[in-house]
């Protein structure tokens, strides 16, 4: 069978690709007190050759870091949706955010329940994805993005 009658009985389109993984990471200078600053960073790449696709670095303002890690995942699945793929791998550092949309955690704060839920609708067209909680480490692309993005504005 041909690639293009496999796409064609699929109905995926053949510039599909098979997956790519997003790292995310937010960053909040002050979390919750009067004048924090937070940002957002975001890597995209193709998981099979490794290509970066696209980048996010952003201020958004005053924030706590957990909204800033939602915001962070939210914009960097924005960002990867140029470049569709049947599957998605997210990683990132924020215990709270890959626990609570895993289901293995309750939002107590209320705050983040609309933002858990937008992460949820963003994440519905993929046929599967994946949570990966990294330590710091291994989210360092992200994490110098999102402080990239709070360094520049100062």
């Amino acid at each position: 069978m041909s690639q293009q009658t496999f796409f064609e009985l699929s109905g995926l389109d053949p510039s599909t690709r098979a997956e790519i993984g997003i790292w995310f990471d937010g960053a909040s200078r002050g979390n919750g007190q009067p004048g924090a600053r937070a940002s957002i960073g975001g890597v995209v790449r193709d998981l099979t050759t490794g290509e970066l696709l696209a980048e996010v670095s952003q201020c958004i303002g005053e924030e706590t870091n957990n909204v800033a890690e939602y915001a962070a995942l939210l914009a960097t699945v924005e960002a990867a949706v140029a470049f569709p793929a049947r599957r998605l791998v997210i990683s990132g550092d924020s215990a709270l955010v890959i626990n609570q949309l895993l289901g293995k955690w309750k939002v107590k704060a209320q705050h983040l329940l609309p933002l858990l839920r937008a992460a949820r609708a963003a994440l519905a067209g993929y046929e599967s994805v994946e949570f990966i909680h990294v330590l710091r480490d291994k989210n360092r692309e992200a994490d110098a993005l999102a402080n990239a993005a709070l360094d520049s504005a100062v």
